[in-house]
């Protein structure tokens, strides 16, 4: 033990006493490792962004479009033919033993006329039941209720996006406005909800009973959607397929015939979200660990100049009683050390450099321990590994040789 700690004490003080030496081989180190780490929060940053994104969607959200229908035995997709009508939703309600809220969803496009001027948006008809399953605040006025949209009442809550086009700067509850010249009073303002996970605003749109969509908008009698929510995570697999089941029960297909509709979850989406973003993060880190692997060639190569620079050195402590493994753990250590610390040092630069990066680019970036702590014991590896080879050619030195290097 004694020994071990005198070698580690003759290390440390070769390192101290070859300033410009050490700082050059940690350079590579700490290039690598603040690389990896600032790369990576890059990638853990992007990844929350989108799960907070999906989780902003709604909450234990199930959606149900018309589904997949073939032609020719070529299967055209979710939505491709729309088989979806209110009933089916209104039996999913009344059927169901996992599901919190259900709501048809009835999707249009036109100009909304009031205000300040028009805007061309995106008319979603809904039930009371689609503020629960997206989660979404009304921060001024009220949500329609059950009899607006029993009696087809001819009301909107604005989405935050329409709400500042049309009325900037004012309080548009009570005020009117047109969607096919149909005259329609504010109720209500939604809280901002921001872009989806693909870039869309889902702020730009106008809630409306779907009744009164269905009766004085499009006329159409097929929905677009249904949203459902269940009661927790847990049920969702088993609500999925509940679903299923009453869907083709509605639909009468038989056993042979394949679903006419798709069913999503929320966590199928979160799942296919984060595995992207897992990808590119481990591509950044690859990438950035190449520089990694430079730094621990860089250690290399520095220290095998140093094993030429003190031959003699090796050659006295050899001659007065040190063994071959000694020089070798003496220079293994000096290898470690220097990895480390710029590892120490390249973790500083590293949440430095991702909290620039954010400041100036505005993107989301994240620095988790389990990186941090990787990256450390990376470096000490690189140490190891790359500190080897110089380390046992110095222990492999003769001492009569090494005493007469000039």
């Amino acid at each position: 033990m004694m020994r071990t700690f005198r070698l580690i004490r003759v290390a440390i003080k070769s390192i101290v006493k070859n300033k410009m030496r050490t700082m050059l081989t940690m350079l590579g180190i700490i290039i690598g490792v603040g690389a990896v780490i600032v790369m990576v929060a890059i990638g853990q940053g992007a990844q929350s962004q989108i799960e907070a994104r999906i989780k902003n969607l709604g909450t234990n959200m199930l959606v149900l479009t018309a589904g997949t229908s073939s032609s020719g035995g070529v299967s055209r997709g979710a939505g491709s033919f729309n088989r979806l009508k209110v009933e089916d939703a209104l039996k999913i309600r009344n059927e169901n033993t996992f599901l919190a809220a259900v709501s048809p969803v009835v999707v249009t496009r036109t100009q909304a006329v009031g205000g300040q001027g028009n805007w061309r948006t995106t008319i979603n008809g809904v039930d009371i039941d689609y503020q629960i399953i997206r989660d979404w605040d009304v921060v001024s006025g009220s949500f329609f209720d059950a009899v607006d949209v029993r009696q087809m009442k001819k009301v909107v809550v604005l989405g935050a996006t329409v709400a500042e086009n049309l009325f900037p700067g004012q309080d548009p509850i009570g005020q009117r406005i047109r969607l096919r010249n149909v005259p329609m009073t504010i109720i209500g303002v939604l809280a901002r909800k921001g872009q989806t996970a693909q870039g869309s605003d889902q702020d730009d749109v106008i809630l409306v009973p779907y009744t009164t969509v269905q009766t004085r908008l499009s006329g159409w009698s097929f929905i677009a959607q249904i949203l459902a929510s269940t009661y927790s995570t847990q049920d969702l697999d088993a609500a999925q397929e509940e679903i299923r089941v009453l869907m083709r029960e509605a639909h009468g297909l038989a056993s042979w015939e394949e679903d006419d509709f798709t069913i999503r979850n929320q966590a199928d989406l979160t799942e296919a979200a984060e595995g992207t973003t897992e990808v590119m993060t481990l591509l950044l880190a690859s990438i950035a660990s190449i520089s990694l692997l430079v730094g621990g060639i860089g250690i290399m190569n520095i220290m095998l100049v140093s094993v030429t620079e003190r031959t003699r050195e090796i050659g006295i402590r050899m001659a007065v009683g040190a063994r071959g493994s000694d020089v070798l753990t003496q220079f293994l250590i000096e290898s470690i050390v220097m990895s480390i610390l710029g590892g120490f040092i390249g973790v500083a630069v590293g949440f430095g450099g991702a909290s620039l990066l954010g400041s100036v680019t505005g993107w989301s970036t994240e620095v988790s321990p389990d990186i941090v702590a990787v990256a450390i014991i990376f470096s000490a590896g690189v140490g190891i590994f790359f500190g080897f080879y110089p380390a046992r050619k110095a222990a492999l030195m003769n001492p009569i040789d090494a005493l007469r290097y000039e």
